[in-house]
């Protein structure tokens, strides 16, 4: 039987950190969140991130724009935060409105200001190892395997995803802590035999409960990155699942995250943690 990996524990740990640092040295940190139209999910992150702004002593700036925005007058509210030197942090939510090009909206925040780390430069700091934002979603797991004692160094890694937000960064991170890392994605062969040989597995392929036993080596750590929502009344009461099918894999799994509460909470760990770096580095 696994241990489950606690994610709402260990963000609220971070969180507190971040918040004591502010404190005790008296540091002013500021965030600006830009969200265009009114997707739910996207509202609902932009006010999950506002609360731990509060929580951790951050100041926060909204500007909740309609759907009709167009790129000009984004690119437009972006230059002017980026020349504002109150605001440590710049965060545009995704998914943007189909008729403006997300990588110019990312390519425009000022790179030290951009707390996602999305950037080329920031993508770029991180595949040569040198300092720089790390997206949060690929940092977070990183903390959920050390702050839970999971060796990283020497064991072999396998990655299911290659987006640019998960896949990718968590691979270049993974290699960083010196891990075997290989990447399996939609047109990779024989991905049970691959996913079975991983002492760590990372998941990150956006389909619900794909992940079987089939896929797990006894003994693994399991970490699910995916979120979906399912109908309670054909999942017992369950409105949320992973990538990994968890009643299947927890079994053989020696770790494994828990949806909801594995990975969700600390990608906002983590933003608040880069928040307070862009401060400190002003």
């Amino acid at each position: 039987m696994a241990e489950i990996i606690d994610g709402k524990k260990i963000s609220q740990d971070i969180k507190d950190e971040v918040r004591d640092e502010i404190k005790e040295q008296g540091i002013s940190a500021c965030l600006a969140v830009i969200i265009v139209g009114e997707d739910p999910a996207s509202q609902v992150y932009v006010k999950n991130k506002k609360t731990a702004c509060e929580y951790c002593g951050i100041r926060s700036l909204s500007y909740e724009l309609p759907e009709n925005t167009s790129e000009k007058d984004l690119t437009e509210l972006i230059e002017k935060l980026n020349s504002d030197d109150t605001v440590d942090g710049i965060l545009v939510q995704l998914p943007l409105p189909k008729h403006i090009n997300e990588d110019n909206i990312i390519e425009a925040i000022d790179p030290g200001k951009d707390v996602d780390g999305f950037s080329r430069r920031s993508v770029g700091a991180l595949s040569i190892g040198t300092d720089g934002f790390v997206s949060c979603t690929p940092a977070g797991v990183i903390e959920l395997l050390k702050r839970s004692g999971v060796e990283i160094a020497g064991k072999e890694c396998v990655i299911m995803g290659r987006s640019n937000i998960v896949g990718k960064p968590m691979a270049m991170l993974m290699l960083r802590e010196n891990a075997t890392v290989t990447v399996v994605h939609s047109k990779t062969r024989h991905i049970e035999e691959i996913c079975k040989r991983a002492d760590i597995l990372i998941v990150a392929i956006g389909r619900p409960r794909m992940i079987t036993e089939d896929y797990v080596k006894d003994g693994a750590v399991v970490i699910d990155v995916g979120i979906h929502r399912i109908d309670p009344e054909k999942n017992n009461g369950k409105k949320l699942c992973g990538d990994v099918d968890y009643e299947d894999v927890e079994p053989v799994a020696s770790y494994i995250t828990p949806v909801p509460g594995g990975v969700g909470p600390m990608t906002i760990a983590m933003l608040m943690k880069n928040v307070l770096k862009a401060a400190k580095d002003r």
